[in-house]
């Protein structure tokens, strides 16, 4: 199994013995509930709320052609789900990609941030911008065509 999908995993194994443990002592009420967050927090941890992820040499080839910037994140960082969560529909038109999953863009992170690999680093005309603002990034997207 990857290991992008490891903390997910856990929130959901977690979240179903904690809801087990508090269905058996009487509060289904309360089980439900603690599965719901516990499975929302999982969601959000997954790649799956991310746009599809490619591999930097491809992303830096299209943000050339199209000018559009290139997202390095990973899964599980809050600060990557902040990025993602307050551009909106907006993400999509940025080129995601997943240091985990990419030797070549955890090389670019650790480049950028003086051997750390901190993430969302946001590269835009081949410039790192560490951890920015999201209406930041936003403003640097052209016009929607």
């Amino acid at each position: 199994m990857k290991r992008v999908w490891t903390l997910p995993l856990l929130f959901a194994l977690g979240g179903a013995a904690v809801a087990a443990t508090s269905a058996v002592s009487g509060k289904p009420g309360t089980a439900a509930l603690l599965l719901l967050v516990f499975l929302a927090l999982a969601a959000v941890h997954s790649p799956l709320i991310f746009p599809k992820p490619v591999g930097l040499r491809e992303a830096q080839g299209r943000s050339a052609a199209d000018g559009r910037p290139v997202v390095l994140w990973r899964p599980g960082c809050m600060f990557c789900i902040r990025l993602r969560l307050r551009l909106g529909r907006s993400a999509g038109r940025l080129y995601w990609v997943d240091i985990w999953r990419d030797a070549a863009g955890a090389e670019a992170a650790r480049a950028a941030n003086d051997g750390s690999e901190t993430v969302p680093t946001v590269l835009i005309a081949g410039r790192p911008h560490t951890n920015p603002d999201p209406a930041w990034v936003r403003e640097q997207l052209s016009p929607s065509p």
